[in-house]
Parts: C-alpha cells; structure tokens; sequence
C-alpha cells in the first residue's frame, strides 16, 4: 500500500499544483512564529504510544474573553497557559500551576472545552493513555477533578478523540470518546481496535454519565465529529479512521437518533466506503448551500468531501473535490522531498479576512516512516479564485521542519487576525502571530472582521449545534458552534468571520432547537456577544494595549 502511495503522490505532483501558486491575488499573512518570546515552553513527549495525539484546549479559563492554552504533554506532563497578550500586540503567556496530581497530568494525548454543567465555566475533557478526566472549571483557571461526581467512567482505553452535542431537550451534553488501538488485546499494538464510546446522560442535578454505549465496529478513530450533514437538525456522528490496524477498516458515519440506539449508515443507504488513514476532520459550507464540505487529513492525500448532487436526506454519498480544488496537500509544497505528506489537525478559517474560507492543516511525519516525507511542513492554503486553494505556506512563515499533531486557529491577542498554534512531537510548540500583510513599510491590517459570542441561556450556555449566519452586501458567510473535530484538540469562544471591505454586517443565529433569531446588524472589527432572546448585540471591548 505504502509503494501504491507514492507512485500515487509522483502522479499527482506532475499533474496538481503544488507549493506557493502563482496568481493568489488576496493578502497572504504574515507569520511570526513566538512561543519562547511568549513564554510557552513545551513539547510533545513520548514512544510509539505517542505517535498519535498531541492535541491543544483553546479556551477563557479566567473570564476575561482572552483564549488560554492547555497542551497536551505524552509522557511530559500537560500544561496551562494563561493569555497575557495585550490588544494588537506581542504574545504573552503564563502558566499555571494547577492542582492536580502529577499522575494525572502525564500521558495526556488531547483536551477538549466543554461547559458540562451549565455554571459560569468552561469544564475540561482530557483524554488521556488510560483513564480519562473530567476537569470541572472552578473560574480563575482552577479546576477539580470531577469523574465521581459525574458518574464518569474514564476507562482503561487509548483515546485520541472527543465530540459533544446536545440532543433534544436534555440539560447536558452527550459525548463521543474515539479511541485507537486496542492495547489489551491479543497481536496488539496492531491488531484490533478499541470500541468507540457514546456517552448520554442521565438528566439530573448533576449529569450522570453512568452507562455508556459501545460502538461497534470501530476501527481506530483519530478524530470524530457530531455533524448536521443533512440538515435534518439531528446531528450524526462522523468518525476518521486510521484503519491501517484493522481489517475492512473505513470512515463510518452513524445516525444518532435522540434516544435511540446508534445505528452505522451502510453502502445499501447510500454510504461509500472510503479507506484512508484518516487523522483529521473539519468541516465548513464552502458553497453556501446549508450542506458541509469535510476536510480528511491523511497519510498521503488530503480529502474533500461534497455531497454528491444524487443524494438526499437519507443517503449521505459523498464525492471528493480536492483536485479540482487544489487542496489535495499530498507532498510537501517547499523542499526536495516528494514522498507522500502526513496530515494530522485541520480546520477551516478566514485568516486573511477575505470573506473566503482558508484551510490549514498541521502535518508530521509520525515518527521516522521512510516512505514518507521527512521534511513535511504544515500547509496554509488560503480559498481564492474559482473557489480554489493556494498554498502559501512559505510565504506566510510556517514551513517549518517540525512534526506538527494538534492545534489551533484562533485569535490570541484580540486584533482580529487568526494565530496559528501547533503542538509539535519532540519539538517546542509553534505559536505563530498574524501580523497582518507584509508590504514594503511593514504590516498592514487584513480585511474587516467580526467575533460572535452565543449565549443560548441556562442549558448548553454556549450554543453547541447552533449555525450563525453573516450578510455583508450579496457575501453570505456561516458556520455551526461545534466541539469536535481536528485531531486531540478543541476550542471555545469567539466565532470569527471575516468581512472584506464590508464596514458592517448582519447576523442571524438558528439557535439549537431550530428557532432562528431576529436579525442583528452590527458594526465591523468589533466582537459581539448574542444573548437568545435578547433584541441587541453586545459589544465586548478588549483592553487597549500599553501602547494606546
């Protein structure tokens, strides 16, 4: 399979585009990398057991709207970074001591936010090489460990991915854990899989998550998403596999029916099976018609995938696009190296403000496979003309020569441009500053921008499944609140869209049960909190810098 794939990846890199493509006519930004001047000193540790993972929790700890950082350590322990960063400037971070048992802190592989108990703080889920936790936030960045009060059974298993949602009316959220390999049983560490977990609760005070269901079959998740891909309003489950280490191993999608047992789509009901080792999922509408487009991050080719025009309602047959979008990312864009690309954590997101959808993905060799690409930086492929990518990876500063796992695009420093940050294997971590687009007197602003905080009221506080909508002009822009997705990572907060040169723009929100809100017009480069019910956004103003 792996002399299949690079006879593949040699076809492909006469015929695809590849490295920084002539024409991109939009900003390209530029890049500082500066986790050590920031303060954040930390890697990715560990043996083979740690080939996988590697994710990052991006999320306000303390309250005070600015993204914090928990990394995910192997068999370092994990740690948490308080933001610091001041308006429109240098990053800055802090850690955090935090009050936990060093045994529970080690042998973490990723970490998802999530407001479990609908409080005034973003609890944690932390996956770990065993058992794992449920951090319950505490506010000013301490947390508790809350497995027993939640009737939470942390397992024995290798989990390497998280998803929640909220189904029907219920007060907490319903979590999917994906786990790899099962160690445990005979021929591992590559023989079998270890059964995926769903876990509903039992409505209550507190949520009870005291009999969780099995998945079966799995086939070694490295992400998992809980989607609307038909827009039914019952979201399902989409897993990637690395199915590499189990026979007949494939993506699954499963239909999650409130209270109802999970049941698999099959070929019969439309499903194709796709054999890729998947590591990464994202997703985004890129055409605007209330389906989503996946992004499958893998080794070798990059997928993504549309709904094919054929299917309806009940058949999710899906059909991949990446060629003819330029987005296959299957080698390396810059180097000498041709050897098949590894891709692990992607997300789509405006980085440039232009109103278009860019796609990064962090990529790594695993460890040292020689028929893979040894020198395999992450890759920025920015939307552009024709509804195409362009990778501007080396323009924009971030081909590196690291092993990229987790990460996350998200706005540090409250400007109102999107930072990168990567968790690396055996490498300090990459925290790269959007500084906006180089021209020959320094940096300039990217287009306008808005960040859209929900407040969805006393249960699922922060809008889980909600869709926002944006209007500016005849551009129509939106995006689904979710938790899930990308690889061992999460984040919460701020929703960001980019308006181009549109100085205002209005929202609508369909909220999680279906209502649509009113609509709200606000003014751009400005970050708004939604409250459901509410006739009028608020503004949050970060702090100005020292600077102002």
């Amino acid at each position: 399979m792996r002399t299949v794939l690079t006879a593949l990846s040699a076809a492909l890199a006469m015929t695809a585009p590849s490295g920084a493509q002539d024409g991109f006519p939009y900003d390209v930004p530029s890049m500082k990398e500066e986790a050590k001047a920031a303060g954040i000193n930390h890697a990715y540790q560990g043996p083979w057991e740690y080939f996988v993972g590697g994710g990052v929790a991006s999320f306000d700890c303390n309250g005070d709207r600015m993204p914090d950082l928990f990394f995910a350590g192997g068999t370092e322990s994990a740690k948490l970074y308080v933001n610091k960063s001041q308006t429109g400037g240098a990053l800055a971070f802090e850690q955090k001591t935090l009050n936990l048992k060093d045994k529970n802190l080690q042998k973490v592989l990723g970490a998802y936010p999530v407001n479990i108990n609908n409080d005034a703080h973003m609890d944690l889920i932390v996956l770990r090489l065993g058992e794992n936790l449920v951090l319950k936030g505490k506010g000013n960045c301490v947390f508790e460990m809350a497995n027993k009060e939640f009737s939470f059974d942390g397992g024995r298993a290798w989990s390497t991915s998280m998803a929640a949602t909220w189904e029907g009316s219920n007060s907490h959220p319903t979590i999917a854990i994906g786990n790899y390999v099962d160690r445990t049983a005979p021929g591992s560490p590559w023989g079998t899989c270890e059964n995926n977990k769903l876990m509903r609760p039992t409505e209550g005070k507190a949520p009870n998550y005291r009999d969780p269901l099995e998945l079966q079959p799995s086939y070694c998740a490295l992400s998992v998403l809980f989607t609307d891909w038909n827009k039914s309003g019952v979201p399902s489950l989409r897993v990637t596999n690395d199915r590499q280490y189990y026979r007949n191993g494939h993506e699954q999608l499963w239909r999650v029916p409130e209270n109802g047992a999970p049941r698999q789509f099959t070929k019969s009901q439309g499903w194709q099976n796709l054999n890729i080792w998947g590591m990464g999922i994202a997703e985004a509408d890129l055409n605007q018609d209330g389906l989503p487009e996946y992004a499958l991050t893998s080794m070798g080719d990059t997928k993504l995938q549309t709904l094919d025009s054929e299917s309806d309602e009940d058949r999710p047959t899906y059909r991949d696009t990446a060629f003819e979008k330029q987005a296959t990312a299957h080698r390396p864009y810059t180097g000498t190296d041709l050897k098949p690309s590894t891709g692990w954590h992607s997300q789509f997101a405006d980085i440039n403000n232009d109103t278009r959808l860019d796609l990064f993905i962090a990529k790594g060799n695993v460890e040292a496979m020689p028929d893979f690409a040894a020198f395999d930086p992450d890759n920025l492929l920015m939307g552009g003309p024709e509804d195409k990518f362009y990778e501007v990876g080396s323009e924009a500063g971030i081909a590196r020569d690291t092993r990229g796992r987790g990460g996350a695009v998200v706005d540090l420093n409250a400007d109102g441009m999107l930072d990168l940050v990567v968790v690396n294997r055996k490498a300090n971590v990459s925290l790269f500053r959007n500084q906006g687009n180089k021209t020959s007197w320094g940096h300039r602003p990217m287009g306008n921008w808005v960040g859209i905080e929900l407040r969805n009221g006393k249960k699922n506080i922060s809008a889980v499944g909600a869709k926002i909508s944006v209007k500016t002009g005849n551009v129509n822009q939106s995006r689904t609140v979710q938790i899930g997705g990308g690889h061992a990572s999460g984040q919460a907060g701020f929703i960001h869209f980019g308006l181009g040169v549109a100085e205002r723009a209005k929202i609508r929100i369909q909220w999680p049960n279906g209502d649509w809100s009113h609509e709200y017009r606000v003014f751009a480069n400005n970050f708004v909190q939604i409250n459901r019910g509410q006739p009028d956004a608020l503004y949050w103003y970060p702090k100005p810098s020292v600077e102002d």
